[in-house]
């Protein structure tokens, strides 16, 4: 790593102040060319990585502490739908200028949320450029137990975790884009920005789902979308019953449709289970303390069916978030 220059912190000064951690359960820590870790035996790691870029993901002036939070639950939501158990992080983050109180407030956020749930901080990068943050998660899940997308079968119910679009009803407020945002209560405004800066990665509910759940996905880019990937790891399709959707905000579902089933950032999980595991899903949801809802159903037929409260099929399609649509 080359230092930074014309600052009177260097990069090296600034990883040891601001993201030199304790962390007891790796060999190795930060402070080498590599982290060292040590499987437990019988386990395997899962492993996942994702980027935040400024101006993309979020607002050049988020809140940095919220930032932080969110950049690593991002990636916990991950581990979560494979129901690993948190272990280790690596953070690599892009700053235009060394900044004291936003590097604090934000390594305060990320490590809140990495001591909440015992993820040490083990190594990354950093270097100036356009702000973009990118964490690699390790988990472990005992070998053959990850919950993976590629098992539901016909038949499975079809649950959700949490409400659905308040993010994205919190990313409409900030772009001032909701006709109906004047006439929320000031409780809903903060709920649903809350809902997209400070995301709860649902971990405790993915442990509890290892041997229950037949497929499960994190739902980051809409529930059509992330429920499509299932599908079509499976080889199966589904139905899904428009009127059991939780209400986000407390208004009516249908009213907000698009946002509840492809709004992305929620940071829910979509999950598949037999009905004969009924009892259990509400077990895992009162142990892990987790809303749970279920939506619909496995089919056979290939694709995706959306049915109203009468029981008919809506016709509605919705496209789930993606990064390149549009692009050559």
């Amino acid at each position: 790593m080359a230092a930074s220059t014309g600052q009177a912190m260097g990069e090296f000064d600034l990883i040891a102040r601001y993201f030199t951690w304790p962390s007891p359960r790796a060999a190795l820590g930060v402070g080498d060319d590599c982290a060292l870790l040590q499987p437990t035996t019988g386990m395997q790691w899962a492993i996942s990585s994702d980027m935040l870029v400024s101006g993309r993901h979020f607002f050049a002036d988020v809140d940095p502490a919220r930032l932080g939070h969110k950049a690593l639950a991002v990636n916990l939501s991950d581990l979560a739908a494979c129901g690993a158990a948190p272990r280790a992080f690596t953070l690599a983050l892009a700053l235009p200028q060394i900044a004291p109180d936003w590097l604090h407030a934000f390594s305060q956020g990320l490590r809140q949320l990495a001591d909440a749930h015992h993820c040490e901080l083990v190594g990354g990068d950093t270097t100036q450029g356009p702000l973009n943050i990118c964490i690699t998660v390790f988990g472990e899940v005992p070998q053959g137990a990850a919950l993976l997308r590629n098992g539901a079968q016909v038949g499975d119910d079809i649950y959700i975790s949490g409400t659905l679009g308040e993010a994205a009803l919190g990313l409409q407020l900030l772009q001032n884009k909701s006709a109906a945002t004047p006439a929320w209560t000031p409780t809903q405004k903060t709920q649903a920005r809350d809902r997209l800066e400070l995301p709860t990665p649902r971990v405790a509910l993915g442990l509890a789902l290892r041997g229950i759940a037949s497929a499960a996905a994190d739902i980051s880019d809409g529930l059509v979308g992330d429920l499509g990937h299932i599908l079509k790891g499976s080889g199966v399709g589904a139905t899904l019953e428009t009127a059991l959707l939780p209400a986000p905000l407390g208004l009516p579902a249908a009213s907000h449709l698009a946002c509840v089933l492809a709004g992305g950032d929620d940071y829910e999980l979509v999950f598949t289970a037999p009905p004969a595991r009924r009892a259990a899903i509400t077990a895992a949801g009162v142990s892990s303390g987790t809303q749970l809802t279920r939506i619909g159903k496995i089919d056979a037929a290939a694709g995706l069916r959306l049915r109203d409260a009468q029981g008919q099929e809506t016709g509605a399609r919705f496209s789930a978030f993606d990064h390149f649509a549009g692009q050559p």
